[in-house]
């Protein structure tokens, strides 16, 4: 279900939804990843709480500090170099009671010189006797939340273990770890140490914000990306898709197919190859249809002589009649066989076209293989020589081409003299080179030559103007050959001879 979902989306819907798709899953990481940021930022700073701790509560039992109030601020005031990176100490009895805080201290920088003796210590108490009472009874209100927390502490599994708590306020986040004080297995106070852990805040606010700026980009990016692609990439498809519905149905609908050939990218290049790829397909239909219709016009004569011929046949018994007949029954059949012969043998040539591949080849060599194998039939059989002339005695005359389409060329021009010429006449295939390195190949006989003041109609199918031995011929074989030629981008003529009877088809190749 969902293969089919995704496969009836568009391609532009198609993007955008395997965006989302990777986008959400970027984004589940991203949200897993900030949920274990605080939690191992926190774990690296109870780490150094655990240390500090672990110290102090050495000193502690090295020193013999009874957890009184005044004994345990003799002690802070002794080693407050341990907590000189922490916002505060808190050392409650264990009875949960409040018997020291740095904070109540009020230390300044100066406290801690090494300088500091009980006279300085005495002085500083009497200056600032009032502002370390409002400080007690502020901490005592923070205290409570602190002696819930240890209660809890003292009651749960992790007892006798390092446990750290956050407190969450609207512009401090503060991260506190209490451990019980123990002494020959005997629970005597507890230490907390608290710490302004706003960098953690920080840090986190700043990934999130940079995640948050991150994916706006990206969507931004998607967003923009979509809109080039959907207009620039997209919609032409569409309108190729369109035109080729349009061709398809028929329809008479303007499509903006020229608009797309203008453009000098790959589109641009495929609307064109589309557009002159339909246009030839119509050619080729047009030239089937016209085929057809032709073929079917030029079977339907030799048919009606077939018809009428029979007809007559079974009415007469004069024999000469009746030869004459059937001598009209045979040529029309013959006439038909080799129309319907070349006809397919044109059809296969044209797939055949389709797959063959050109290469560099020797005219010479072809046309006197050619020349050999008529020669061999014909000097016996009817005294005709064909003789192969090379005006500029080379020995390569070079041309691109497919070599049995050119073999092709060379034996129908050459059947189509044969065909009419009278016995041991010569036919002379010329071989030369013109003054722009152009090859041409001219086929000459000694025949009637071409009725047609126009011999440029002699190459279209079933021409008109026909030679009285047409009905050895079906038309199609100087047809073929022109089609042939084009193909190898040559160009033919023909004329007749000029101080003798006889044709002249001339054959015009590019030099490889």
């Amino acid at each position: 279900m969902f293969k089919n979902f995704i496969k009836d989306l568009s391609i532009l819907k198609k993007f955008l939804f395997i965006n989302l798709v990777i986008f959400l899953f970027i984004g589940s990481l991203t949200i897993l990843y900030l949920k274990n940021v605080q939690p191992n930022l926190i774990q690296k700073k109870t780490g150094n709480h655990i240390k500090v701790i672990n110290n102090t509560i050495d000193h502690i039992l090295r020193l013999d500090i009874k957890f009184e109030e005044e004994d345990v601020r003799r002690f802070l005031f002794s080693t407050r170099f341990l907590f000189q990176n922490l916002d505060r100490v808190i050392l409650f009895d264990n009875q949960f009671n409040l018997v020291g805080d740095t904070d109540t201290l009020d230390l300044d920088p100066r406290s801690f010189s090494s300088r500091i003796d009980i006279v300085q210590q005495e002085i500083l108490d009497e200056k600032k006797s009032e502002k370390i009472t409002e400080k007690k009874n502020l901490n005592k209100k923070k205290a409570i939340s602190l002696k819930d927390i240890l209660s809890n502490y003292s009651l749960s599994k992790n007892f006798g273990k390092p446990y750290t708590f956050t407190q969450e306020g609207y512009n401090q986040f503060l991260l506190t770890t209490i451990k019980n004080v123990t002494l020959d297995g005997k629970n005597i106070g507890y230490l907390a140490i608290s710490e302004n852990a706003n960098d953690i805040r920080s840090a986190i606010n700043e990934r999130k914000t940079f995640i948050i700026r991150t994916a706006v980009f990206v969507g931004i990016v998607i967003f923009i990306f979509s809109f080039v692609l959907n207009r620039y990439f997209l919609k032409p498809i569409k309108n190729l898709v369109t035109y080729t519905k349009v061709i398809r149905e028929k329809s008479r609908k303007k499509t903006n197919i020229d608009v797309l050939k203008n453009r000098n990218d790959e589109l641009g290049t495929l609307s064109t190859s589309l557009d002159d790829m339909t246009h030839e397909l119509q050619k080729r239909i047009s030239h089937a249809e016209n085929f057809s219709s032709d073929l079917v016009h030029e079977i339907r004569n030799p048919l009606t002589s077939l018809k009428s011929a029979s007809e007559i046949l079974h009415e007469t018994d004069n024999q000469t009649e009746r030869r004459k007949l059937i001598d009209i029954l045979e040529h029309d059949v013959q006439r038909i066989e080799r129309l319907i012969t070349d006809y397919s043998q044109m059809l296969k040539d044209e797939v055949a076209l389709n797959k063959e591949q050109m290469k560099k080849i020797n005219l010479k060599l072809i046309a006197k293989s050619v020349v050999d194998d008529f020669n061999n039939i014909y000097e016996a059989k009817r005294g005709i020589k064909i003789i192969l002339s090379d005006i500029k005695n080379l020995k390569e005359y070079n041309i691109y081409g497919i070599e049995n389409r050119i073999e092709q060329i060379i034996a129908n021009l050459l059947d189509n003299s044969i065909s009419f010429s009278e016995d041991k006449k010569d036919i002379i295939v010329q071989l030369n080179k013109d003054k722009d390195k152009n090859i041409i190949l001219k086929v000459i006989d000694e025949g009637q030559g071409f009725k047609e003041k126009n011999t440029d109609k002699v190459f279209k199918r079933f021409y008109s103007n026909r030679p009285e031995k047409f009905g050895e011929h079906s038309g199609l074989g100087l047809n073929i050959v022109k089609n042939l030629v084009d193909l190898h981008g040559g160009l033919i003529k023909a004329s007749n001879n000029p101080n003798q009877k006889g044709a002249n088809v001339e054959i015009i190749f590019p030099e490889s």
